[in-house]
């Protein structure tokens, strides 16, 4: 393990370890103090936040935009300040933590027993969100977690989500695509995090105008095991209340071949991402490429040597 990767999973570790015991208050205030000194080093993670802004926000002007990126940071500092103190709440806290609409589609697929997949964008505290579902609703649901370095920290990051009633699986691997299948053959409820694709090879969209690649998996899922695909939207409304609401299923178009249908339902999926993000941008914490315009190789200059720009 390097020194930096020591470092990180330390200062995790002390976040988990500290912040839950602070006053909530006191942690508002720190998150905020946070998340303004890094909205003012202006580094690659707040231009690129501005630059996803730019798509969201079209005609936006500089100084709109820097005003959303400190709101944006504000708000992620906010779900991490949240993430670090979810495992003291109090069940009652959590409950009251979370007003979602139209909760009907989800508890109403449940019943069915179709089983049933919540798909998510990186807004507000999806993981907020999980805990509710397990504490509200009393219902266990299986997710997947991106592999992160060091391995101690995913472990961290597993034990976290254990902890509020989740079952975690790895992204990586080939497994994790059957167990979920599994789980909802047998009725039971998925929850995945799907507007950015960690494999290179996801579904393209349009996305705010341009192209970008979302994850197959949760139209995949849907079309294999009869699963309702449920997209769910969240936002903070300046409250200590998180807000959120379950749109209306996707359903799997009548005809076409499989890649076809995964293409409509992640369209729509996109779609529905797109309304919630709009309403509420701030609220999107999305600091890594996303476009294929952000992700291909860029022209190089006359005389120089074209070089793919890693995301």
């Amino acid at each position: 393990m390097s020194a930096r990767e020591r470092l990180t999973d330390a200062l995790y570790g002390l976040g988990w370890s500290t912040v839950k015991k602070l006053p909530e208050p006191v942690a508002v205030r720190l998150g905020h103090a946070l998340a303004d000194l890094v909205w003012k080093r202006r580094g690659k993670g707040v231009l690129r936040l501005e630059g996803n802004y730019a798509r969201v926000v079209p005609g936006a002007s500089p100084e709109r935009l820097a005003e959303l990126s400190r709101a944006g940071m504000r708000s992620y500092l906010r779900y991490w300040m949240e993430s670090f103190r979810l495992p003291a709440w109090s069940a009652e806290r959590v409950r009251g933590g979370f007003v979602p609409d139209d909760v009907h589609h989800l508890t109403d697929g449940l019943a069915s027993g179709r089983g049933v997949v919540l798909a998510l964008p990186h807004l507000a505290n999806w993981d907020l969100a999980g805990a509710w579902v397990t504490t509200a609703l009393e219902t266990p649901f299986t997710t997947v977690a991106e592999r992160l370095k060091p391995e101690t920290l995913y472990d961290r990051f597993v034990a976290y989500r254990e902890g509020l009633g989740m079952e975690v699986l790895p992204h990586s691997g080939g497994s994790a695509f059957g167990t979920l299948a599994r789980r909802l053959r047998d009725g039971g409820l998925v929850c995945l995090v799907a507007d950015r694709d960690l494999s290179s090879s996801g579904v393209e969209v349009e996305f705010f105008g341009e192209t970008a690649r979302m994850p197959a998996g949760p139209a995949l899922l849907a079309q294999q095991t009869g699963a309702l695909l449920l997209p769910v939207t969240l936002w903070y409304d300046g409250s200590p209340v998180m807000r959120g609401r379950v749109h209306p299923p996707i359903e799997v178009p009548a005809t076409g071949t499989r890649p076809e249908k995964t293409s409509v339902m992640t369209q729509a999926l996109a779609d529905a991402f797109a309304s919630g993000i709009a309403d509420h941008p701030e609220d999107w914490h999305m600091l890594q490429r996303l476009w294929l315009a952000d992700l291909e190789p860029r022209p190089a200059p006359a005389g120089q040597d074209t070089e793919g720009d890693a995301a």
